[in-house]
């Protein structure tokens, strides 16, 4: 039997002596951020992941940042920390689905978000992150984009970059998408006082109303460079703690306490030790040929955001 912060002790010790880089995106637990090596968003982690000495990456996250973690790495191992943590949006369109759109709007460019599989990358034209989507965007040659699968994301990018035309699915998040104005207009009332830092992910109704929209690590350098002393969190309340243990003088509140994503949550403390022993987990495997393929989707989005 274990308590936290024996099972913490016994993770560093065992991480170590196995030579794994454990990668932990920043909605999961508090107490799996402890022992993680690396703490971001998806692609920062398999970017950071790339230069590490270990050769096998333990992805505390959700399957499709195991499998960028493997296209970016494919010299080392890449074990997923809970084999049914997916991702919903992630999972919305097939690539049957993907190559249909395509066939109907050849003049397109297809812009995936990093949220989606290594299958769908591989049909896609160009990668992005909600931190880089914009700039991205911006840069990319292509006046018609065709934008998958977060309509949210592709319509707050799309209302500033007016001079491209964008097409986009009926999808998205359904943890951000359940944020509503009634939450907004009640978190105001209660923490008046209070920034609102709200993910892009969110429906336009409560994005219109936030004083800062970005991804999780930004909406986390906001509250850094702030001189502010209250903040409403729009995205995953998993933020919240993790800004009051960074912040303690500050207050922090959720927008919505139902903004919970479920799947990351799949991932504790203890599958992360059983990963470690080799009794848990799940192994990434991608094709050399597939992983190529989907690799050519996020080349471009280096080349793009490096203009």
């Amino acid at each position: 039997m274990f308590n936290t912060k024996e099972l913490q002790e016994e993770i560093l010790r065992l991480k170590k002596e196995k030579d794994v880089c454990v990668l932990a995106h920043a909605y999961q637990t508090h107490d799996v951020l402890e022992v993680a090596d690396f703490v971001g968003d998806s692609y920062g982690l398999s970017v950071q992941a790339k230069s590490v000495t270990q050769k096998t990456l333990l992805m505390c996250g959700v399957r499709f940042m195991a499998e960028t973690a493997k296209i970016l790495s494919p010299e080392k191992r890449v074990i997923l920390s809970h084999s049914l943590a997916g991702c919903p949006m992630a999972e919305q369109l097939s690539v049957e689905e993907l190559r249909e759109l395509k066939r109907q709007n050849p003049d397109y460019a297809v812009v995936a978000y990093i949220n989606t599989t290594a299958a769908l990358k591989q049909e896609c034209d160009v990668c992005v992150t909600s931190a880089s989507a914009l700039e991205i965007v911006r840069n990319m040659p292509q006046k018609n984009i065709l934008f998958i699968p977060d309509c949210n994301l592709g319509a707050w990018i799309a209302e500033q970059v007016p001079e491209k035309n964008f097409k986009f699915i009926n999808g998205g998040c359904p943890i951000h998408t359940r944020i509503t104005k009634e939450d907004v207009l009640r978190a105001r009332k209660d923490h008046p006082n209070a920034l609102l830092l709200v993910h892009p992910e969110c429906k336009k109704e409560v994005s219109v109303c936030a004083d800062y929209l970005g991804s999780t690590t930004g909406i986390m350098a906001y509250v850094k460079k702030s001189d502010a002393n209250e903040f409403i969190i729009g995205t995953d309340n998993s933020i919240v703690q993790h800004l009051q243990f960074e912040y303690p003088d500050k207050k922090f509140y959720a927008l919505s306490k139902i903004c919970v994503c479920h799947d990351m949550r799949l991932t504790t403390l203890i599958d992360v030790y059983h990963c470690l022993v080799g009794t848990g987990g799940e192994e990434i495997e991608i094709s050399e040929h597939d992983r190529k393929e989907a690799l050519r989707c996020i080349d471009a989005m280096i080349k793009y955001s490096n203009k």
